[in-house]
């Protein structure tokens, strides 16, 4: 488990095919104290296991549901990247509860000033727009983030400098796309509220009928 928030950035310093996956090289830019290997790491977001480490160097596996499902494909050698290792149980909770595992990737529809303040609106497919709400949590290439507005193809985050300034998220441009984690919380909600009925087919228990017999109207 993860946080959002990012620890440091890294670099890669090596990218090679290996067993349908790849195999990535990464340099981070900050001391990993107590390094464990196998350890968890989160590489823009994605939960990834750390091998060979040295110092502030270490592999990663990453397998071809990853590349899949990830924008780690499409990363060269050189691309800085968002890294936070795993974490503990006796850390603070400074962003939200984060599983490490992409759901899909959004695209940088629009990014805008406001003041000091940097305004990203960023399409997502509309499977997963639902368990987006406004002030609610979100993950961007491994940042917790708190959703401004949203409807059912794209959301909006307002971004401050800090964030900007210690994350890769500084060099975003639209365009470009970016890996999304939607809060867990929401998907384990309408997993215990969907019910099977006898075709088998999942139907939610949230309707008029249900709102109603819990005060909702």
């Amino acid at each position: 488990m993860f946080t959002g928030i990012i620890q440091g950035l890294g670099t890669l310093i090596e990218k090679r095919p290996a067993g349908g996956g790849m195999i990535f090289g990464l340099e981070a830019d900050f001391q990993l104290a107590d390094p464990e290997e196998g350890e968890s790491i989160a590489v823009n977001g994605a939960c990834l296991t750390a091998r060979n480490i040295k110092g502030r160097r270490f592999y990663v596996d990453v397998s071809p549901e990853s590349l899949e499902r990830t924008g780690l494909g499409r990363l060269q050698t050189g691309n800085r990247i968002n890294l936070e290792r795993a974490l503990r149980l006796s850390d603070r909770l400074g962003g939200h509860l984060v599983s490490g595992h992409i759901d899909a990737q959004g695209q940088v529809q629009q990014r805008r000033s406001t003041g000091s303040f940097t305004l990203f609106t960023f399409s997502l497919d509309s499977s997963l727009t639902k368990y987006v709400i406004e002030k609610g949590s979100i993950t961007i290439d491994g940042v917790s983030l708190t959703v401004n507005t949203c409807d059912r193809s794209q959301f909006s985050v307002s971004v401050i400098p800090h964030t900007l300034a210690v994350t890769a998220l500084g060099g975003l441009k639209v365009g470009d796309r970016v890996n999304v984690e939607v809060d867990m919380i929401g998907k384990y909600v309408e997993k215990l509220l969907t019910e099977r009925t006898t075709n088998g087919k999942a139907q939610s228990r949230i309707n008029p009928v249900f709102l109603a017999e819990n005060g909702f109207f």
